[in-house]
């Protein structure tokens, strides 16, 4: 590193530490300074990815590392992000979009310091004159997006990292009124991020802080639970010789809340719902911000879901529920006795397909008892499977495909489902208007005894899907990278140098949904469709350094078995040639 260029970050560092209102993280500033000024290259790197530059406020809000700096996740970046969103606030309702004085609603998590930044969150708006009501522990962040609705506020913060590691924090935002507790969209992420930067310009310690605020009840989670367990009851398909869900069938499940929050809230729904109630995995059951058991606490990533195989082979489990960390999303794994560890976690895709299924089912049964037509919309993102267009085709619903992000999948008008591959489903769209993992997880578990009840289980669902709807295939490659930077960077050599092929395969169609009008909004994502019918999808992860691949394949031949074998084998064969072409591509 350059002489003037240390200079300069040491500047930046002791400026900084001078301000902080952290001792730990001003602490670890003055170390920084202290090694990198004596020459230490380590921390001299160090200081660069702390103070070179400020962590950006997007769609998703905030997410990175915790540590001192502007690039990281600290107290003070939090109060700086407060105070910018609180000014976004007061200027809506200055117009009139939302209440004078605005309000919000704010809750967290329990990774490191969660608590810490939401205190911070609620005062900086309570000094700038926002009205406040923090919840008062640690929570999963549907119970957020629906307190932004329940209350009727102007915003929600969820201060969470979702499923990163566990040195990871973040802050996402929702708003209310014409937005109906969605997550931010484009352009007023850019907004927020300009009011931010003016509010980092001077002294942290100079921004108001109040504390007076509501601390919220037990009435929004109570709330929450009786909605959502109302939702499950209501509509349930009925057995073979007429018993209804409500009635006993006995179902064995495990559950991992993958150290997170989802736990004491997803108990109560099945409590309420009837449904039977899963036996945890205990080393996962308790909250605990250092993840102790998982290396990344996200049921997609391998061995997460180690222990709770462990725990249900134990205990002969027909099922196993996991949610991350807050609970937005949801796996589920069923017995299989070809996998060594005894079950096969579904894809995303595929519970995707059998909750949207149900999701149709059970408007469609509303529709007929109220004696009005079917309506609504099932949506998935971009790159999730096809397979929901289809399931819309058979029941004369519509179907939308939106960019990746529950942010555009929320929007969509009259949705009775909506899920994107990345294990995120919104079951519940007039409670929740975000994916939500205890919801789901709920549905799934009802699903899972209902086709019990009628002498199948979920994996005969997936044969009869396959009869009535066609048989998809998907699979994803995921390329982990050393930055968000280099990924980016190589979907842009994808995208100089786009493939006539992969392998045999010719590309018929691509599409680069940077071009304006082909999409929300312009999105580095970019889609080949195939001779055959195949599709892929390439595109640089939003929040973590990623470059994610999502291949597509169908049959709709012979019966169940044949189109499956068929879908499969043609994955198979394509997924391969794309690793070629990306191992060429990195060469």
């Amino acid at each position: 590193m350059a002489s003037n260029q240390l200079e300069a970050l040491l500047e930046r560092a002791r400026a900084w530490a001078a301000h902080d209102i952290d001792p730990a993280t001003q602490a670890e500033a003055e170390r920084l300074i202290t090694l990198a000024a004596a020459g230490d290259e380590p921390a001299a790197t160090e200081l660069a990815e702390s103070f070179g530059d400020r962590l950006a406020f997007g769609t998703a809000g905030l997410r990175g590392r915790l540590g001192a700096g502007p690039s990281r996740m600290n107290r003070v970046v939090v109060s700086q992000t407060s105070a910018g969103f609180a000014a976004f606030l007061l200027e809506r309702a200055a117009r009139g979009e939302t209440s004078s004085p605005p309000s919000i609603v704010i809750g967290y998590d329990a990774r490191m310091n969660s608590d810490v930044f939401a205190r911070d969150t609620a005062e900086i708006m309570a000094g700038a004159g926002v009205q406040v009501t923090l919840f008062p522990s640690f929570g999963p962040t549907p119970l957020v997006a629906f307190a932004v609705r329940h209350l009727g506020v102007s915003a929600g913060v969820m201060i969470t990292a979702s499923h990163n590691p566990p040195r990871d924090n973040g802050y996402k935002v929702f708003l209310g009124d014409a937005d109906n507790g969605s997550q931010i969209v484009a352009p007023v992420d850019g907004i927020i991020a300009a009011r931010i930067d003016a509010a980092a310009a001077g002294p942290v310690a100079d921004l108001p802080r109040s504390d007076s605020f509501t601390v919220a009840g037990p009435e929004i989670t109570d709330a929450y639970v009786t909605r959502t367990a109302a939702s499950l009851l209501a509509g349930f398909p009925v057995t073979h010789d007429g018993r209804t869900l409500s009635e006993e069938v006995p179902l064995k499940v495990v559950y991992t809340a993958m150290h997170g929050v989802g736990a004491e809230i997803s108990e109560r729904v099945l409590l309420a719902s009837g449904l039977p109630l899963p036996i945890p995995v205990p080393e996962q059951v308790t909250p605990d911000g250092n993840f102790p058991t998982v290396d990344f606490p996200n049921p997609e990533e391998p061995g997460a879901l180690d222990l709770a195989y462990r725990t249900a082979r134990e205990v002969g489990a027909e099922l196993i529920i996991a949610h991350d960390p807050d609970a937005d999303r949801l796996a589920i794994a069923l017995p299989d006795s070809a996998e060594e560890s005894g079950y096969r976690r579904l894809t995303g895709n595929e519970l995707g397909l059998l909750l949207g299924w149900r999701a149709s089912e059970r408007a469609a049964q509303d529709a007929e008892e109220r004696k009005i037509p079917l309506s609504g919309t099932l949506a998935c993102t971009i790159v999730s499977s096809p397979a929901l267009r289809a399931v819309a085709k058979d029941y004369g619903l519509d179907y939308a495909e939106t960019l990746s992000g529950f942010k555009w999948v929320s929007r969509v008008p009259n949705l009775v489902f909506g899920f994107e591959e990345a294990l995120g489903y919104l079951t519940q769209p007039h409670v929740v208007r975000d994916k939500d993992g205890i919801s789901a997880g709920a549905d799934a578990i009802a699903m899972a005894r209902w086709a019990k009840g009628r002498g199948s289980d979920v994996w005969g669902l997936l044969e009869e899907a396959s009869e009535r709807f066609g048989h998809f295939a998907s699979s994803q490659i995921t390329l982990r990278l050393d930055s968000m930077a280099a990924a980016a960077e190589l979907a842009a050599k994808i995208r100089t140098a786009p493939p006539t092929a992969f392998g045999v395969r010719a590309v018929t169609a691509a599409t680069d949904l940077l071009e304006p009008g082909l999409a929300e909004v312009p999105a580095n994502v970019l889609r080949y469709d195939l001779a055959d019918g195949s599709r892929v999808m390439i595109r640089p992860s939003g929040t973590e350094p990623k470059l994610k691949l999502y291949l597509d394949t169908f049959s709709e031949k012979g019966k169940a078995s044949k189109r499956r074998a068929a879908a499969e084998r043609a994955l198979t064969d394509l997924e391969a040639d794309v690793r070629s072409f990306l191992e060429a591509l990195q060469a």
